[in-house]
C-alpha cells in the first residue's frame, strides 16, 4: 500500500512538473507552481470530481497557459470530472465541454463554449450593448 502511495505521488509529480522541487518547502516555491503543489495535493486522493475555484487567480499569462496545458493533461490521464470556477474566459474557454455563464448570481447562458461565448445575454452582460454576437 506504501509503495503503490509512492508511486502515484512520484506520477503525479512527473505529471505537474514538479520532480525538482520535491524536497522544496511550498512556502518557498514561486506562486505559480504552488498552485501545481495544491492540485497534487487534491489529486492525490483520486478523487472523481475536483473543484478548482479561481486557478488562474495571480498568474500570468504564460503560467496561465501552463496551467490550460496541466489541466488538460490531467483530464486525460484521471477518470474524473472538473468543476472549474474562474473568471479567466481563455482558460474557461480552452479547457471546458459545458460552460455556465452568470451575472451576478444569475445563470443567463449554458451550453458549449462556443455557445455561451457567442450568446447575447453573455456579450451583453461582459461587453454591455454597443456589441452583436459576432463580435465575440
Amino acid at each position: 500500500e506504501e509503495a503503490e502511495a509512492a508511486r502515484r505521488a512520484d506520477e503525479l509529480l512527473a505529471l505537474l512538473a514538479l520532480q525538482d522541487v520535491a524536497d522544496v518547502l511550498v512556502a518557498d516555491l514561486p506562486f505559480g507552481t504552488q498552485k501545481r503543489v495544491e492540485m497534487a495535493r487534491a489529486l492525490i486522493s483520486q478523487p472523481k470530481l475536483l473543484l478548482l475555484d479561481e486557478p488562474a487567480g495571480g498568474l500570468n499569462h504564460g503560467e496561465v497557459d501552463e496551467l490550460a496545458r496541466l489541466l488538460e493533461e490531467v483530464r486525460a490521464s484521471f477518470d474524473l470530472s472538473i468543476l472549474l470556477v474562474e473568471h479567466h474566459m481563455s482558460l474557461v474557454m480552452r479547457v471546458s465541454d459545458k460552460v455556465v455563464a452568470l451575472d451576478f448570481g444569475k445563470k443567463i447562458a449554458d451550453g458549449t463554449p462556443f455557445e455561451v461565448r457567442t450568446s447575447p445575454e453573455v456579450i451583453r452582460a461582459y461587453l454591455g450593448d454597443g456589441h452583436d454576437a459576432h463580435a465575440a
